[in-house]
């Protein structure tokens, strides 16, 4: 099942920020720097809230969740090309210039 493979390569190079930090902490790092809408960026949260969740699930549940996730990360094609080292090496680096959240006072 690629799932399996998925799970233990999660596990074993999952991203420094789902090391460091809960799913609540990252989502307001991400929604802070307007970086939560980055379908990989989705991926991350979504898998830190399935890790933290697993000791409630059963394990065919966290399976089928985890083999969905992968799924969808799959569907997203090639989207890594040119940003090896943000998407996969842990790399990321936060834009000098922080936008404006959509919609704030301090949008243009």
């Amino acid at each position: 099942m690629p799932a399996v493979g998925f799970s233990s390569i999660w596990e074993q190079r999952s991203n420094v920020l789902a090391d460091s930090f809960n799913s609540e902490e990252i989502a307001r790092y991400f929604e802070q720097r307007g970086q939560l809408s980055k379908p990989w960026n989705l991926q991350i949260l979504r898998l830190q809230k399935l890790k933290e969740m697993r000791q409630d699930l059963s394990h065919d549940e966290y399976m089928e969740r985890l083999h969905d996730a992968h799924g969808d990360l799959m569907r997203l094609g090639r989207f890594w090309e040119g940003r090896e080292a943000e998407v996969f090496g842990g790399d990321y680096v936060p834009p000098a210039l922080i936008e404006p959240l959509p919609g704030s006072p301090d949008d243009r």
